[in-house]
This record gives structure tokens, C-alpha cells and sequence, in this order.
């Protein structure tokens, strides 16, 4: 499939079969994910996959919606802002840009291997800090369901290519 058909085919899914993601899957879209680039490539980033029953539970507490806790993989994006560029100029930390590649990294190669993902970021980092055991200075931006989809969601408008380009 070309990109534009792939980047087509990236919805975000908000419905899981019970079905294990395998290994092997896991470890390409990790793969896929470690290629993204970043500021003087750094990667400032660490990728948590959560698949324990209990753990994932536990998990789904950060974030009270139903369909959360039917993924059956649940990867968390964690920022590492010491390790990530600051933009001398102003001091600009880059880890949410960068990890922000990374992510879309991982959703686009998911749905490349017929799985669904969804970005979550309204959850409770705090709870989640403590789940993952993370160290001062990483902090989690985004957790990312990840599973094959028991429903295709319907397509959303998007805006035109004439208005969101400027040809200066």
C-alpha cells in the first residue's frame, strides 16, 4: 500500500477484540517506532508495552472509559526531557515534538500491520507515573491502545490541502 492509502487506513479505533496482538507484531511496529526522527536525534523517548491483564487494569483507571480497557496491549509514550534538544535561542525542550513523530511512528505501522490504535492524553499521568514506576524527568504523554479494531470508524472530514497550505 502507498503512503496516502496507509495514512487513509490510521483511525483511531475505540473498539478491541479480545485478541492478543502477537510478539512479532509488537516488535515491528517497536522497530518502525525506533526509525523516527528527532532533534539531533536524541530520542528522547521510552516506549512501556503493557499486555498483563492485571497491569492493563490497573492502567485503565488512569483513563475511566470502557473501551480503553478492551485493548488488549496498551503502550504508553514516555518523554525523557533530559535527554531531549533545547532550541538555544529560547531554551524550547523538543520531547513532545519528538515523541510526537515517534508515536505517529508506531499508530501508522500498526495500521499497517491490521491493528488500531488511538492516541490518549487525557489521563492521569500521575497514576500513571506510579503504574510504570517512572524516574523524575520522564513523564508520560500519551498512551496509545493498541489491538485489532471490532469496528472500522467512520471516516472523518478533513480539511483541503488549499486550506491548510500556504505557497509563499
Amino acid at each position: 500500500m502507498n503512503f496516502e492509502t496507509l495514512c487513509e487506513k490510521r483511525r483511531s479505533v475505540r473498539a478491541y477484540a479480545p485478541t492478543s496482538v502477537e510478539n512479532e507484531k509488537i516488535d515491528y511496529i517497536l522497530r518502525c517506532t525506533a526509525l523516527a526522527p528527532s532533534a539531533v536525534n536524541r530520542q528522547p523517548w521510552r516506549f512501556h508495552v503493557v499486555t498483563d491483564p492485571e497491569r492493563l487494569s490497573r492502567l485503565a483507571e488512569a483513563y475511566d472509559r470502557p473501551w480503553f480497557a478492551t485493548a488488549p496491549c496498551v503502550i504508553a509514550a514516555v518523554g525523557l526531557h533530559e535527554a531531549a534538544w533545547h532550541r538555544p535561542s529560547d531554551g524550547k525542550d523538543h520531547t513532545d515534538i519528538d515523541l510526537a513523530i515517534a508515536t505517529e511512528h508506531l499508530c501508522l505501522a500498526a495500521a499497517e500491520q491490521g491493528l488500531g490504535t488511538c492516541w490518549v492524553c487525557n489521563f492521569d499521568a500521575p497514576l500513571v507515573t506510579r503504574l510504570l514506576g517512572l524516574a523524575a524527568g520522564e513523564e508520560p504523554v500519551a498512551l496509545i491502545p493498541i489491538g485489532y479494531p471490532t469496528d472500522q470508524p467512520a471516516e472523518k472530514t478533513r480539511k483541503a490541502v488549499e486550506e491548510i497550505a500556504v505557497y509563499d
